[in-house]
């Protein structure tokens, strides 16, 4: 097929668009500036430069590619993010979410796109109350915290957009957390050198439950996608979500660093934020079940304390999650 990746030079994108092409598809890849046009090029794709936030240009480039898939991939993070100010710092991935949602869905009409396929986002954007792990038929959170309302309607915005495209099959991926190469989170990362400082800390009780996804098994997930999904959402995690207090002294050992240090909720917030504090202590885990059953797919990188560990698991890291299994949030 013809796909044009929008996004195509960030974390995911680099990962997902050679992929795309080792399984035989014709791929076109979108960045912000032609100085990625070359980067573009090493992983198989013909470059565009394309404002997502204008709708003319948005028109062009999806004229001229032609694509059957449409992968929406764009995003606008730094490397680090003022937590205090959540939805000022995701203010331009926001309007990405809504405006180039809009621009790209119809282009894509304007074309005939068979399938149109979104980065979406599993964990804080659903209800904090009932069970540890929720599916994809789960409620949003119906009051998230103030700092993080921009952010979450415009996730509610881009889902609705495009599972109600009733001309393509609109297929949203919610994907936990990115850990690995090109992240924030790879064991040269930035917040993997805030654990071995001691700097990400454990805040509260630790009871928020996390859903990760290692980037390769993210982009494997999103060829199946691409290939044979089907309209509506899928949970794009690993295996094994965990509370606060579990995965991050496992993945401090996994680093080779100390346990992390523990701070109260109160304290938290004031150095924090609000939106920390509920991420530390209110937010629930995903199930990846949908996807292993609809998407024939499942992660090569079952939990991230195991995907962050040199080689092979440490046995440090194993231990630091060891206890009553009953007691573990599991997604099945």
């Amino acid at each position: 097929m013809k796909v044009l990746v929008a996004g195509a030079a960030g974390a995911l994108g680099s990962q997902l668009v050679p992929r795309l092409v080792a399984a035989g598809h014709d791929v076109a890849g979108t960045t912000r500036s032609e100085a990625r046009y070359d980067a573009i090029r090493a992983l198989g794709a013909r470059p565009y430069a394309m404002d997502a936030l204008d709708a003319d240009d948005v028109a062009r480039v999806v004229a001229e590619t032609a694509p059957d898939v449409i992968v929406h991939e764009l995003t606008a993070l730094s490397g680090s993010l003022d937590m205090r100010n959540f939805d000022r710092d995701f203010a331009v991935t926001n309007r990405l979410r809504t405006e180039a949602t809009d621009h790209l869905l119809a282009a894509g009409q304007a074309v005939g796109v068979k399938r149109f396929v979104a980065q979406s986002y599993a964990g804080w954007p659903v209800a904090r109350t009932g069970p540890a792990i929720k599916t994809e038929d789960d409620a949003l959170d119906p009051v998230p915290a103030p700092s993080m309302r921009k952010s979450h309607e415009a996730i509610l915005y881009l889902e609705e957009a495009v599972t109600g495209a009733e001309w393509t099959e609109g297929i949203v991926l919610r994907y936990g957390g990115f850990y690995g190469p090109g992240t924030s989170l790879a064991r040269d990362g930035d917040h993997a050198e805030l654990i071995r400082k001691r700097r990400f800390p454990i805040v509260g009780n630790g009871k928020g439950v996390w859903s990760f996804i290692h980037i390769e098994d993210a982009a494997e997930a999103t060829v199946a996608a691409v290939e044979h999904g089907h309209r509506g959402i899928y949970n794009i995690v690993d295996d094994e979500p965990a509370p606060v207090t579990q995965w991050l002294p496992a993945v401090a050992s996994a680093l080779g660093a100390k346990p992390p240090r523990r701070v109260p909720r109160w304290l938290g917030r004031l150095a924090a934020g609000e939106a920390v504090t509920v991420m530390m202590t209110e937010v629930r885990g995903a199930s990846n079940a949908k996807a292993r059953r609809e998407l024939g797919w499942r992660p090569a990188h079952p939990r991230i304390w195991e995907g962050l560990a040199p080689g092979s698991q440490r046995p440090a890291a194993r231990a630091a999650l060891t206890g009553d299994p009953r007691t573990r949030p599991v997604a099945r």
